[in-house]
């Protein structure tokens, strides 16, 4: 239905391409949920989609307020396609209620994206915090402090998304970055990427460290261990019930049990991953616009970076963009500072 939609949309000289991947999201988020036609949709369908996809990718700063209600309208313009085709006798997402949970319509330049100053201080302060917790001079479990650490340095030099590192409750396919997903000996590591395919990531010197000691302090008992396990009591005691059938005593030494039964406990959820940001900005002491670095603000500053220093393709291949129009479109601003200088230099 979405491709017959674009298609009458090319005809009638409306841009297919640009609305295409959101339409594709708006497919799969319908598909995820057992929606297996639009004549089931209902405006509350319409209206988690807005807070579970639109505003999730807000939030990240994948996406600007601007931007989200644009992907928005073209869900509801597609859902008028189908009144018209009989599809539908109302449009669901024509409601006050289907609108409820988007973002403010910001523009999308407001996107954030991490100073090189602001990145150094955070993984300084991340390696610092390490540090603190192995000579008790602050009130954080190692294990933990290691594992925030390499939140940062995976964000900071893979530019890797929230949604492929974290659990995300919306979404049951996307439960966390797993060792399983981790090849230390040859450099890489699997991700659920964007395109929900699993894709390839290289490990940077800097990634590759971080996760070897991660590994040896963790010792993850199995594959299926996440690199990031939730420290929420409920969640773990839930996972050995999903597991065993049965709930362990309220006493049971729960971290213990999940180790010596093999049972892996849940990733930290997408929100977790933010929290953990925001508390690591405010100790390190970095004034940013937003209140804290956000996770998509690193892989918009891996992407900038790259970009600004004649490697597109290379930043291409690091963001995992399927074009390299992709690219280009992201760092626009880049690219025309680039040719008004190139402007000036032939002047000269």
């Amino acid at each position: 239905m979405v491709d017959r939609y674009l298609t009458k949309k090319l005809e009638a000289g409306g841009s297919r391409e640009a609305m295409r991947r959101p339409l594709e999201d708006f497919a799969e988020y319908c598909d995820d949920h057992g929606i297996d036609s639009v004549d089931e949709l209902t405006s509350d369908d319409v209206r988690d989609y807005g807070l579970a996809v639109l505003r999730e990718k807000y939030i990240d700063g994948e996406i600007g307020g601007s931007t989200a209600n644009t992907y928005f309208r073209y869900v509801r313009a597609f859902l008028s396609f189908c009144v018209r085709d009989g599809r539908l006798d109302t449009n669901p997402a024509d409601t006050e209620a289907a609108e409820e949970f988007l973002p403010e319509d910001t523009p999308t330049r407001d996107t954030q994206f991490w100073e090189p100053e602001q990145r150094q201080r955070l993984l300084e302060y991340a390696d610092e915090r390490v540090t603190m917790a192995r000579e008790d001079r602050i009130d954080v479990p190692v294990a933990r402090a290691y594992r925030d650490r390499t939140i940062v340095v995976l964000l900071a030099e893979l530019g890797l998304r929230g949604a492929e590192l974290f659990r995300d409750p919306n979404d049951d396919r996307r439960d966390g970055l797993r060792w399983g997903d981790v090849d230390l000996e040859n450099g890489r590591l699997e991700v659920f990427g964007k395109s929900r395919e699993y894709e390839t990531v290289g490990l940077t010197d800097a990634a590759h460290n971080a996760l070897s000691r991660l590994e040896h302090v963790h010792d993850p008992p199995t594959e299926d261990w996440p690199l990031f396990p939730t420290g929420h009591a409920a969640s773990k005691y839930q996972a050995v019930e999903d597991a065993i059938g049965e709930r362990p005593d309220s006493g049971t030494d729960i971290d213990t049990l999940l180790r010596e039964q093999a049972i892996a406990p849940p990733s930290i959820t997408k929100e977790a991953g933010r929290q953990v940001l925001k508390q690591l900005t405010e100790e390190a002491g970095i004034d940013v616009e937003g209140g804290y670095l956000k996770p998509h603000g690193a892989r918009r500053a891996l992407g900038a970076e790259l970009y600004e220093q004649g490697h597109s393709e290379l930043a291409q291949a690091a963001l995992r963009h399927q074009s390299i129009e992709t690219t280009h479109e992201a760092y626009s601003d880049i690219k025309a500072e680039d040719v008004a200088e190139s402007i000036d230099e032939v002047r000269e």
